[in-house]
């Protein structure tokens, strides 16, 4: 302060020794010493308001932490940005939607125009000043205290970085006062060039023909005029460098995407830029007029272009469910934070706190967002299923049948192409990856109850899984039900796979440790529960998703291993760093060898199972297997199919869940085919190989015993139940079958049981004792071809009542035939019939065949019953005998050759039924009976009710 009074006394000195004030009057004088005054009045008060103001000053910041020139620049720099989608290869899919749409442009990539309009504009000393403009200020200071209700700023370029970036907006003079002070320390961390390019990428410049919001000034460029950023033109140029200041009143569009109905404002805002670009020099006078006089309406743009969800909504809304999870993890990692450390209500609160940060910089944080998805094939299924005559009738409530599918590379797991539904429109629920899913079906049996049973040598392909009436032992579930309420009898696993029976798949169920099942299932891939050891379950009544299903099966065509499945191939930063790259995750469940024999097996189902018609609607080739699945009444409809290369799992149903209608199983079929056509045509490399399913070590042909997979003996030979199918060597059968022994049976009732040594030959038929507990409780003749009705029999004895049966009642003769009423005894194995005299005519095996034919009329005769201990009852009551009529005059047939009698002799016809004796004569030994499907039209797969 005293230096300042020493200089003005210097001056004030000067000024009164000058000549020319000498020679003022006295009242000159008196003026003069009165200036001086004024002054020394004005320069202590202004020194004293600067020293206050500078005071105030340091009072307003004295608590702003001391920025690095790290955390400066990381601010700046961290700058809100659309998010952009790519389909595989790298190929562009769209930006995700975002409140504001912006590009990073580098400086280089901007017009001159723009450059020079905005420094003219918004900064005219921008080269010179470094961070601040002393005058600007004051001037800014000064309106706000005297209320001028003119605001003409007082903000650099540098400044309005630091208010956007770094501060909020919050009007007051503590917040300017840090503005000021992070100004002027970005100044001395980034040079001019630095500057301008962030605030290029930073400014809001209005909405885009779309009606969103964007910033920077390749948004900005692009939508506005559709042009990139460096091909803008002098009089864009000067439009565009206008809006910052006045976004909302200068922007050409509504927040609708409509082009506004009067630009008056925007207009003559560019002409004001124009004027100061030519009063800076950086445009000529002819520039300057040609560009007032330029119709910029004829460039403005009404192209809006469409964002990724628009365009591919499924795919967007899967890429964003996706992406959150790993920008969460992702953010946790990078602040350090470890979960594992936390009680569980912390660590809820934090991801659930990480998750929405993460939602939010998805959509903000410009990232580069790379998935597994073909586009060609993505749009060439979409395009298939846009055929309605592909799919079933809507529902009485207007519901359309829908559908859901995914095409997975089965060696590393991506998702190639997947179907969410048909209308994103109507019904936005993606069938095929989210939620809990729907009922799998049948498609689960070849993984569980098979393959976990395979896996421990419980079952082998060739081995006899009964298919005979089974009820659940779990509580009061009642029985297992096939489709249609057949049964087959004695199918191998192979057969039961190929066309799909259910009781066979109960049965085996019950031979795999409860943990065993669970483990499996886990290690596949589907959603934990805890009733995966209900019986039921053996039939996929359990839900999956499509991807769920698809990738759990894609495991056997791997060898076992399972290849998780994924759509995020990586991720980048507006920058281009890589914060996340998919790193494959395989999960081993079963050996090469059991996923082989499923794989084997499942190849049955296309060439003679449930879905046989498939292979005949393709038009490509290849090695192919697959598994159809139908739940519970018929409520949805699967069929997954993989070859070496992919897997492709196709299911519909009703977003209700109401039962398919009509031909269901030939509809889906169809259309599984169809796109898998469509998608061959599209990208065949993709798709097909020329590779077979490979066989590995370990996997023999080996001929067994059906009823037991052990080495077959000569008994199981003759009875034909000896299978040679596909076998794991680590399995293989070292001792010789002993549940099938050659055995005498009668047949009492229908149900066959072993003879006594008691019993009369001539009531027994020969066949083979079968002491497998498969067959306890259950005739299995029932269920049995006719070429092995005969042959087995369970091992169980017929049986013995402790007296000798009564006399049979009800006996009648007509013409040739005796009959009798059924014997009440439950051991009666057959009757006799003798003359009146004593003589043994013949016998009828069994104790429901009531009748003999081949009497005489004329004689009398007896019937006795016989049981299983050989006992015979005392003789019925005789028929009357029916005299001979006399002898015709003259014998037409006298001289001719007499035909022969078949009425007399011991087992001659033995009274059986036509239906008893019925044999079809184009059967083999062996052969199942059971009608195979005809060509193009399989049976239906069982409902696993």
């Amino acid at each position: 302060m005293k230096n300042i009074l020493q200089r003005f006394n210097r001056w004030a000195d000067f000024i009164q020794n000058n000549r020319y004030v000498q020679g003022l009057n006295i009242t000159s004088l008196v003026a003069w010493n009165i200036l001086i005054l004024l002054s020394v009045t004005i320069l202590l008060g202004t020194t004293f308001v600067g020293a206050a103001g500078a005071g105030y000053f340091v009072s307003l910041v004295e608590d702003e932490p001391e920025y690095t020139q790290e955390e400066i620049r990381a601010d700046i720099y961290n700058y809100e940005e659309t998010s952009v989608v790519y389909f595989a290869d790298d190929v562009y899919l769209g930006e995700l939607p975002s409140i504001l749409e912006r590009r990073e442009v580098s400086l280089d990539e901007v017009s001159t125009h723009v450059k020079d309009a905005l420094i003219a504009t918004e900064d005219e000393y921008f080269f010179e000043h470094n961070g601040i403009v002393p005058k600007a200020v004051m001037r800014a200071v000064f309106q706000e205290f005297v209320d001028t209700g003119m605001q003409t700023g007082g903000s650099t370029l540098t400044q309005q970085i630091v208010k956007n970036q770094m501060l909020s907006n919050e009007v007051s003079f503590d917040r300017k006062a840090r503005e000021i002070l992070i100004a002027m320390r970005l100044e001395n961390y980034m040079d001019k060039d630095e500057i301008l390019e962030a605030y290029l990428n930073i400014v809001p410049f209005g909405r885009n023909a779309a009606g969103t919001q964007i910033a920077g000034i390749q948004a900005a460029a692009n939508g506005i005029f559709d042009v990139e950023a460096s091909e803008l033109s002098l009089p864009q140029a000067a439009y565009i460098a206008g809006i910052p200041q006045n976004p909302f009143s200068y922007t050409p569009f509504t927040s609708g995407g409509d082009l506004k109905e009067d630009l008056t404002a925007g207009m003559q805002r560019k002409n004001i830029v124009l004027y100061r670009m030519l009063d800076s020099g950086t445009i000529t006078e002819e520039e300057y007029e040609a560009a007032r006089e330029y119709d910029l309406m004829e460039d403005i743009t009404d192209y809006a272009p469409e964002n990724s969800f628009e365009s591919y909504p499924y795919v967007t809304n899967e890429t964003e469910r996706r992406t959150v999870p790993i920008l969460r993890d992702y953010l946790l990692d990078k602040d350090g934070v470890d979960l594992s450390d936390m009680e569980d209500e912390d660590r809820a609160h934090t991801v659930q706190q990480y998750t929405e940060r993460a939602s939010t910089e998805l959509r903000l944080g410009g990232y580069r967002i790379h998935t597994t998805i073909h586009k060609d094939i993505y749009d060439a299924m979409e395009d298939t299923i846009a055929n309605s005559e592909l799919f079933g009738p809507n529902t009485n409530d207007g519901q359309p049948e829908q559908v859901g599918g995914l095409l997975q590379d089965n060696e590393t797991g991506a998702i190639l192409s997947f179907i969410g539904g048909r209308d994103f429109e109507k019904e936005s629920w993606n069938h095929a990856t989210t939620g809990e899913g729907r009922s799998v079906g049948s498609t689960i049996k070849p993984l569980m109850p098979f393959g976990s049973a395979m896996e421990r040598g419980v079952v082998q392909p060739g081995i006899v899984v009964p298919d005979v009436p089974t009820n659940y032992r779990g509580g009061d579930q009642g029985p297992v039900s096939n489709f249609g309420g057949s049964y087959a009898g004695i199918p191998s696993v192979r057969d039961t796979i190929t066309n799909s029976r259910n009781t066979p798949s109960v049965r085996t169920f019950w031979q795999v440790p409860e943990e065993d099942l669970y483990d499996d299932m886990i290690k596949l891939g589907y959603t934990p529960h805890l009733d995966y050891a209900a019986e039921s379950f053996a039939l996929g009544s359990f839900d999956a998703t499509v991807e769920e299903n698809t990738n759990a099966l894609s495991t056997l065509a791997t060898g076992g291993t399972r290849n998780e499945s994924y759509m995020i191939e990586r991720i980048e930063t507006h920058t281009g760093e890589v914060i996340y790259e998919h790193e494959h995750n395989q999960i081993d469940v079963f050996s090469p060898q059991t996923a082989y024999l499923s794989i084997d097996m499942m190849r049955d189902v296309l060439s003679n199972g449930t879905a046989s018609r498939i292979p005949s609607l393709l038009n490509f080739g290849g090695d192919w297997a697959g598994k159809t699945g139908t739940s519970q009444g018929a409520r949805d409809y699967w069929f997954v199919g993989m070859n070496p290369k992919v897997s492709f799992g196709l299911w519909i149903g009703y977003g209700d869940n109401q039962p398919l209608q009509g031909e269901y199983s030939q509809r889906q079929q169809q259309l599984w085919a169809t796109l898998m056509n469509r998608t061959v045509e599209t990208n065949r490399d993709v798709v097909l190989t020329d590779s077979r399913f490979e066989q590995p070590e370990g996997i023999v042909r080996q001929s067994i015993c059906g009823v037991s997979g052990l080495l077959p003996s000569q008994s199981c030979y003759d009875a034909g139940l000896v299978n040679t199918d596909l076998f794991n060597s680590n399995y293989l059968p070292s001792q010789t079958d002993d549940s099938l022994e050659g055995a005498r049976y009668v047949t009492i009732s229908g149900q066959s049981y072993l003879a006594y040594e008691q019993t009369p030959a001539e009531f027994t038929d020969t066949g083979f004792s079968v002491n497998s507990t498969f067959f306890d409780g259950v005739n299995i003749q029932d269920y049995l071809p006719d070429s092995l009705s005969g042959n087995l029999v369970p091992d169980r004895n017929a049986p013995a009542l402790d007296h000798t049966p009564a006399a049979v009642s009800g006996v009648s003769s007509s013409g040739g035939t005796i009959s009798w009423a059924q014997h009440s005894d439950g051991d009666i194995v057959g009757y006799r019939v003798y003359t009146a005299s004593g003589s043994l005519v013949g016998s009828v095996k069994g104790n429901t065949s009531t009748s003999f034919s081949g009497i005489d009329p004329a004689q009398g005769y007896y019937v006795a019953a016989v049981d299983t201990m050989g006992r015979e009852s005392n003789p019925s009551n005789p028929t009357e005998s029916v005299p001979a009529p006399e002898e015709p005059e003259e014998d037409p047939t006298e001289g001719q050759e007499p035909e022969e009698s078949d009425s007399t002799g011991e087992g001659e016809n033995n009274g059986s039924s036509d239906e008893d004796n019925e044999q079809p004569d184009d059967q083999e030994d062996g052969e199942d009976n059971e009608t195979p499907p005809p060509e193009n039209d399989p049976p239906e797969d069982e409902d696993d009710s």
